[in-house]
């Protein structure tokens, strides 16, 4: 049997549209066909019952399923590309296989790997990348493998680059989270390691970026405030160039790219030019950040809502063009979220008190939230701004404004 396996050549199928028949109508038969269905294979199966699984109805699915309630029978194996033996009769099992032989179809038997003729390996697949892990016949081991492979594939721990090829290329706005390289998500990990130029901001986890091939072009779009590296224009730009030269462009941002991260602008463009694109969502630093310091920004009883809002105002309209109204922001109840505000702290914290927010309104700023360099300070609207100057508190940062910046007190030790 050692001197057999080892003369196994491992193998891919197409099996679109192809006849493969399936002998056995219990759960471990249920599982093949859904695999031989995603294959888009043309699958009948023979058994004199079947689990549920077989039984219901799935759309899109049907056409290409044929259940027949009956014992297997001389004959079904005849005009299949492909046979599995999967009832818990080993002596049919062994009648399948033996009319397989004769018929020169390849069977694979579900009950007895070391007798079959062929095997179904463990498959852990990312993208274009599929991994067949055989393990010499043990279907545990080889699970256990093929989980560990999927994880370093999902996770981008493993070279997922395709060759330089002719075709469309591909923009990935992914969303690197708070700042903390662990809190960036595993499809984004995975389109970094796919990637043949990242385009990066400031703000995005920049670790990252040492995993990457040697030869991957970084690129920095900068976004520092007043010191932007490329405009938006020129980023949109970038990214639809490139990807129409047929490679595969990661914009890496920090936060979301869809929570005040223009994100929508470059899909816009990437749309407009017919670029394939995608958005991988982000862990947003507007909730993410205060609760690494210890504030939920709702807590029963005292905040149901949130409000997430810019203090940064850059539309280019002339002074004061965009800014947020801090009267109605002072009576919205619930939690204040102020993203891009220490340099214009003073102005926020004035503007809610003469809106008629209560000035002794518990406040806090978060630096640097999530990473090492974590830093709290906290105080009221009425003196959070003295308190920033006195610590001198540098970007990036969240305010968060509302009485959950209490809840961290009774979370201290």
């Amino acid at each position: 049997m050692t001197e057999r396996r080892a003369g196994r050549c491992p193998l891919f199928l197409d099996l679109s549209g192809r006849r493969v028949l399936v002998v056995g109508g219990g759960p471990v038969a249920a599982r093949r066909v859904r695999l031989l269905l995603e294959a888009g294979a043309r699958v009948d199966v023979v058994a004199p019952q079947v689990c549920e699984d077989l039984a219901e109805d799935r759309p899109g699915l049907q056409a290409s399923l044929g259940v027949s309630l009956r014992e297997y029978a001389d004959g079904d194996v005849a005009g299949a590309w492909l046979v599995v033996a999967a009832t818990d009769d080993r002596a049919v099992n062994d009648r399948v296989a033996g009319d397989a032989e004769r018929e020169r179809v390849w069977c694979v038997r579900a009950d007895d790997a070391g007798a079959s003729a062929a095997w179904t390996p463990a498959v852990a697949r990312s993208g274009e990348v599929a991994v067949a892990v055989t393990a010499g016949g043990d279907p545990r081991l080889a699970a256990r493998v093929r989980d560990a492979i999927r994880l370093l594939l999902d996770t981008g721990r493993l070279p997922l680059r395709r060759g330089r090829r002719a075709g469309p290329g591909h923009v990935a706005l992914v969303g690197g989270g708070p700042g903390d390289p662990g809190l960036l998500t595993v499809r984004g990990r995975r389109r970094l390691a796919e990637a043949d130029v990242v385009v990066v901001d400031r703000l995005a986890p920049r670790e990252v970026l040492d995993e990457l091939d040697p030869d991957v072009e970084v690129v920095e779009a900068g976004k520092a405030p007043h010191a932007h590296a490329l405009s938006q224009d020129e980023i949109n730009e970038l990214i639809v160039t490139r990807a129409r030269a047929g490679q595969r462009v990661v914009r890496l941002k920090g936060g979301d790219p869809y929570l005040l991260g223009r994100g929508g602008e470059e899909t816009l463009a990437c749309a407009a030019a017919g670029v394939e694109h995608e958005v991988v969502p982000g862990v947003t630093s507007a909730i993410a950040v205060p609760a690494a310091a210890g504030i939920p920004v709702t807590h029963r009883g005292v905040a149901t809502q949130v409000t997430v809002v810019s203090a940064h105002c850059d539309s280019g309209a002339g002074a004061g063009a965009g800014a947020p109204n801090w009267t109605v922001l002072a009576h919205a109840g619930g939690t204040l979220v102020l993203l891009m505000a220490v340099a214009r702290l003073r102005a926020a914290a004035e503007g809610l008190v003469g809106g008629g927010l209560d000035p002794q309104t518990p406040a806090a700023i978060i630096e640097r939230g999530t990473t090492p360099e974590q830093q709290v300070t906290t105080g009221t609207v009425g003196s959070i701004a003295d308190a920033a100057a006195a610590r001198g508190v540098r970007s990036p940062a969240v305010v968060v404004v509302g009485d959950v910046v209490r809840v961290r007190e009774a979370l201290l030790p």
